[in-house]
């Protein structure tokens, strides 16, 4: 009988050991099975973060994170400026997981300053229904919304971009448009140029009678130098081929000259020094690019940011973001910029606190 006890304890053991160990293997599976849910959950919660927009406007889990994009690059005219834009606006989409060659067809078109090739490339990226348009000046942006009110726009190098009749507002652009603008602190730039020559009492200026950017900078200009008790005179141009001309012309009614970020004068700064600079006649530039081909000085925005900037909302916009709600964007950092060569055929020395800002004249390509 007791024997039998015995027997009957140990079996009971024995069962009880299996389905303890049974129950813990079936913890262990649920346990493994919960941690890949959640694992795979996370992953696909953080790729949706990644790409926020691709998914959720297709709908689909299977978008990559960084989707294919076609974007069509419209520059006005190479200059500095316009070419630094460039160049950093490519910069913040390959930072930002969009590099040529891979994930992102850059179509790069120049429009050597022609309204009619302009308009050419637009048509182009219409026809081939790039998903973006970045647009570097006014009349590249204009040719653009010419052409279609739904591939979305961003411009850079614009001045006023609701001047320009490109958005409804600045602050709420209601149309396929936004971007970065390159307003210039003019009445700074006038400052400056009164810190360094007091005695100046005629302000003159020459900008493209044809380019809305100028014209309104040229407005600003004149209310700023009258407003400080002096005389204001300008000319304006049709194109490059006329600059020899008003300048030679302008430099006799005035003492010193401004020039705006005008995509004519920018691109034929080199020619301004040379007529300018013998006449003792110091020019205060828009951007610090122009100092750089010749121009005395400036306190200047920097359009390599300036396209970095744009081309972070250009990812916005590839990921979902709504382009007509975008407000446009402008600098808020400023360098001052002296050119070497020019301060020297002026006869000037420039006080000890811009020494850090001086630059050679750039050796011409």
């Amino acid at each position: 009988m007791k024997i039998k006890k015995i027997l009957a304890a140990v079996i009971a053991a024995a069962t009880l050991c299996c389905g303890v160990t049974a129950c813990n293997n079936s913890n262990s599976d649920n346990s493994s099975d919960s941690s890949s849910s959640e694992s795979s959950s996370s992953s696909t919660a953080s790729s949706s973060d990644g790409a926020q927009s691709s998914d959720n406007a297709s709908g689909s889990d299977s978008t990559p994170e960084k989707a294919n994009v076609n974007v069509g690059v419209i520059k006005q005219m190479t200059h500095d400026a316009l070419d630094k834009a460039e160049e950093g606006f490519i910069k913040a989409l390959e930072d930002q997981g969009y590099k040529d060659g891979a994930n992102l067809t850059l179509d790069r078109q120049n429009g050597q300053g022609e309204t009619t090739n302009l308009t050419t490339i637009a048509d182009q990226f219409v026809g081939n229904n790039v998903d973006l348009i970045f647009a570097i000046g006014t009349k590249s942006a204009q040719a653009c919304l010419g052409k279609t009110q739904t591939i979305p726009i961003i411009g850079t190098a614009i001045t006023d971009f609701a001047d320009a009749g490109l958005v409804d507002s600045n602050d709420n652009p209601g149309t396929n448009v936004s971007g970065t603008t390159d307003m210039n602190p003019i009445e700074d730039q006038v400052d400056l140029l009164l810190e360094l020559f007091p005695d100046v009492k005629t302000i003159g200026t020459v900008y493209t009678g044809s380019e809305d950017n100028s014209v309104l900078q040229a407005g600003i200009l004149k209310e700023c130098v009258e407003g400080k008790g002096l005389t204001y005179v300008e000319k304006t141009i049709i194109n490059t081929n006329d600059i020899q001309q008003a300048v030679s012309s302008i430099i006799t009614e005035c003492d010193a000259l401004y020039i705006g970020t005008d995509n004519n004068m920018a691109s034929a700064m080199a020619l301004v020094s040379s007529i300018c600079n013998p006449a003792k006649i110091p020019v205060i530039c828009g951007e610090s690019g122009m100092v750089e081909n010749g121009g005395f000085g400036t306190l200047s925005i920097d359009y390599y940011q300036l396209g970095y900037q744009a081309g972070l909302m250009a990812v916005r916009v590839l990921e979902g973001e709504d382009i007509s709600k975008m407000p446009i964007e402008k600098s808020t950092e400023f360098a001052y910029c002296f050119n070497k060569d020019a301060v020297e055929a002026l006869g000037y020395t420039l006080p000890d606190k811009y020494a850090d800002f001086v630059v050679e004249t750039k050796a011409a390509e």
